[in-house]
């Protein structure tokens, strides 16, 4: 019986971050995993060592000529958040499946749509949030399942990182609210940082079925230290279904690096799971330790389309839904507040920003479930507050 050929895979979006997918295509192409048939990008594809273009794929500049021509069975998708969803339809109508980065779409009603024209094609899609793939994660899971927490009574996260004035340089829609009618959010929640909380919300709808969906409250305070449109640093806590609370607690002006930790709160004790290098902290021991193990997005995915009954994908469109839904309501959120003056520093070359204190106040706020404004920070204001029901969003 002969072996089926090899999916042919095409990425769209193939330089910046893209470089990073390549790199994961090069590895499953030399292993005859998958066979790259087209790169896109409307800026120049340079090879690298470890990405290399061979002289038999096409390079293209519009996607939708690669998609005519290439005829790709899998499509990753790595543009910016608000090029998505026309990319995803246009992969999809061609017969697609999808490997799309975070966030997946910027609204629950493109959520629907990209839902609704999967399933009338048949196809399927992958979101790019790989810290779903941990085996951390899914330690940290079966302790939680085992009771050695407790009954659980809060999860909170906390990353404190840096940019410089170039991140913000970076293209046109970088710190921008939308462009050219359509919403951006490139904002620390939405996106550098937004694995903090889908990691965070993924825990919830593990431990609490009935939380895997759309959350019933968001408390929003957003902060700015740039002449930005969206946040660089922010608080908030979302109220799921159960009336579990999920806080998180970031900032891209840290005044120390803090990778990202999700904390576990538990009657019996507290986990800790740094998700960006899948170390893990359970009740009783005194330090994190590495849980080697990750499976990989778009190798999981090949193997789902060769026997999807048995090979379940990591992270499937439905299980994004309760983070859209947050995402929805920072897109709708009042302009993030300006934290200026003797309250930052700044310093550099290429000038990096950061608040005095907000390391501390972060802790504080993640440790505790708490907002800023509820922790007596000088500079924090009054949250924006957001019961979710049936359809858009009310403000209270």
């Amino acid at each position: 019986m002969t072996a089926a050929a090899p999916p042919r895979v095409a990425l769209v979006g193939a330089s910046g971050h893209g470089l990073w997918h390549r790199r994961v295509i090069a590895g499953l192409h030399a292993a005859g995993r998958l066979e790259l048939v087209g790169l896109v990008d409307v800026r120049p594809v340079e090879p690298a060592p470890d990405a290399p273009v061979p002289d038999e794929v096409g390079v293209f500049t519009d996607h939708r000529e690669m998609l005519r021509s290439a005829r790709p069975d899998v499509v990753v998708i790595c543009t910016p958040p608000h090029t998505h969803l026309p990319i995803a339809l246009d992969a999809v109508a061609a017969g697609a499946d999808l490997l799309l980065e975070k966030p997946p779409v910027l609204s629950l009603a493109e959520h629907r749509e990209l839902t609704d024209a999967l399933a009338a094609a048949g196809r399927v899609c992958q979101v790019g949030f790989q810290a779903l793939g941990s085996a951390a994660l899914d330690e940290l899971l079966v302790a939680i399942a085992d009771g050695r927490l407790g009954e659980l009574t809060g999860i909170s996260t906390v990353a404190c990182w840096q940019r410089a004035d170039s991140y913000y340089r970076r293209s046109a829609w970088a710190g921008r609210r939308s462009l050219d009618g359509r919403p951006v959010l490139d904002g620390a929640l939405a996106n550098p940082l937004a694995h903090a909380v889908m990691q965070c919300l993924a825990v919830a709808g593990a431990t609490h079925p009935t939380d895997a969906g759309r959350p019933v409250r968001v408390e929003l305070e957003r902060y700015r230290v740039r002449p930005i449109e969206v946040d660089d640093t922010a608080t908030m806590r979302v109220t799921l279904p159960s009336g579990l609370p999920v806080v998180a607690a970031v900032t891209l002006a840290g005044e120390d690096f803090v990778a990202g930790e999700v904390i576990v709160h538990g009657t019996a004790g507290r986990a800790v799971l740094e998700y960006p290098t899948d170390r893990l902290m359970l009740p009783g021991e005194r330090e994190l330790r590495r849980v080697p193990g990750r499976t990989g997005l778009l190798a999981n995915l090949i193997a789902h389309r060769a026997d999807p009954a048995s090979v379940p994908l990591v992270v499937p469109l439905d299980r994004t839904a309760g983070f859209t839904a947050v995402m929805e309501v920072v897109a709708g959120g009042p302009e993030p507040t300006l934290v200026s003056g003797d309250r930052v520093t700044a310093g550099g070359a290429d000038r990096v920003v950061s608040i005095r204190g907000v390391n501390d106040a972060l802790r504080r706020a993640a440790d505790g479930l708490a907002l800023l404004s509820e922790l007596a920070v000088p500079w924090a204001v009054e949250p924006y507050r957001v019961a979710l029901g049936v359809g858009v969003p009310d403000s209270d």
